[in-house]
């Protein structure tokens, strides 16, 4: 039975590779999604997506409920530390939930240290750049 994991991607993600390059790196949001594939093999399917907009997030992970979906990755970037409704919606869901961030969130300004995702997630990673979704792949594929 394939595995479905969900990796969400909140906030101006989509401008990985070109926005502040020096916290970020130069690796695109469509290469970060060609590494999850990849590191998830035929085994996990992996549904990839990305929006600026609050609302979108929030039924992705209604869909992941829906789908019974083995595990939740997100990057919830900004929503990070402003959404409840996002921090709601993810107290639904009863699989494993791994919060990602890029960049190590606690080296940078005090407003980015609570985070609000935290709070329900299974496992936070933060600091190791682009190259965190594929352990995060990794570690969600073991963890289901």
């Amino acid at each position: 039975m394939t595995k479905i994991i969900y990796v969400l991607n909140g906030p101006n993600l989509n401008r990985l590779g070109k926005r502040e390059p020096q916290i970020y790196g130069s690796t695109t949001l469509a290469e970060v999604e060609a590494l999850c594939r990849t590191t998830a093999g035929p085994d996990v399917e992996v549904r990839f997506h990305q929006s600026n907009r609050e609302y979108e997030l929030i039924d992705w992970i209604h869909e992941a409920i829906e789908a019974q979906a083995a595990g939740i990755i997100i990057n919830p970037a900004a929503f990070t530390f402003t959404s409840i409704a996002i921090l709601d919606a993810l107290k639904q869901f009863d699989n494993p939930i791994i919060e990602l961030h890029i960049s190590n969130v606690h080296r940078r300004e005090a407003i980015y240290h609570n985070s609000l995702v935290s709070k329900v997630a299974t496992a936070v990673m933060a600091g190791f750049g682009p190259r965190g979704y594929a352990t995060a792949v990794r570690a969600m594929a073991e963890m289901t």
